[in-house]
């Protein structure tokens, strides 16, 4: 081979060719599919999971609509298999709109409910969203201060001075807001004192097994000590064992949410309870 030339068996992007590599891009091609197929047929629900006040345990503060779509067999796919994929995508605007109008209809549905939703910081701005909130809001004012909107860390650091604008905009009109996932590495703790969120909810790594490591004691414990210093409710994710309620309850914690208190649930558990009482 002549000086100078490079030999096409050894690119610099051969990697990109890898199995590994070539396996990925196919995942992401058919989980692309597989929720592009379910915002077509509309074949997306909303499973709830309860979040439960620490003292007096277990009762109820609100509920959590997780997005959830459905594969060509019927499946039930949680967001967490199809959410980063989608997240930049004209989808995942799609499916923050598709969540807060189920959300709304839900609030309007049930006058004692409260209900938070998640979306990205992205779908600030995106024309409609703002006009499903709009519209379920026109219908019923009073809903506002029963609608909870969770925010990512990751995607409200991606454009904060917008999401503080938001945030005081709809905090004016009666809505709550969450950051999501806190602690998990991308909030500057400079913007906590402009984002003034109501409630926190730290991160499910530092919460399991926390009853056992001291590690995750001492971190914890640090997030509700900053959260405290700003005013904000805390929550802890991904509770799983009465022995992990046990320490957050003791540590401060305002609320929890995971399996220890209740499944993500298809069936909005306030209609169980209504049906059980017709029985």
């Amino acid at each position: 081979m002549p000086k100078g030339k490079i030999d096409p068996r050894h690119r610099p992007d051969a990697a990109q060719d890898s199995p590994l590599s070539t396996a990925l891009l196919q995942r992401d091609r058919e989980t692309l599919d597989m929720v592009r197929r379910a915002l077509h047929a509309r074949d997306v629900v909303l499973a709830f999971q309860p979040v439960v006040q620490a003292v007096p345990q277990g009762q109820v503060a609100f509920y959590e609509g997780l997005i959830r779509v459905l594969d060509p067999g019927g499946r039930v796919i949680p967001a967490r298999d199809f959410i980063e994929t989608v997240e930049t995508t004209e989808m995942g605007r799609q499916l923050d709109c598709l969540a807060l109008e189920m959300g709304l209809n839900a609030l309007s549905e049930s006058a004692g409910l409260r209900l938070s939703i998640n979306m990205s910081a992205r779908s600030i701005g995106y024309p409609r969203w703002t006009a499903t909130l709009n519209a379920g809001l026109a219908q019923d004012p009073r809903i506002a201060e029963r609608l909870i909107l969770e925010i990512t860390e990751s995607s409200a650091m991606v454009m904060p001075d917008l999401v503080t604008v938001f945030m005081r905009d709809l905090q004016s009109r009666g809505i709550a807001f969450a950051l999501d996932d806190f602690g998990a590495g991308y909030t500057a703790f400079r913007y906590l004192r402009e984002f003034y969120f109501d409630l926190i909810k730290i991160d499910g790594q530092f919460i399991r097994g926390i009853a056992e490591s001291p590690d995750n004691q001492v971190l914890t414990a640090a997030l509700i000590s900053i959260a405290q210093q700003f005013d904000m409710f805390t929550v802890a994710e991904n509770v799983e064992t009465a022995h992990e309620a046990a320490w957050l309850a003791a540590a401060g914690i305002d609320c929890m949410q995971g399996y220890a208190f209740g499944a993500p649930s298809l069936v909005p558990p306030w209609r169980e309870r209504a049906g059980q009482r017709l029985a």
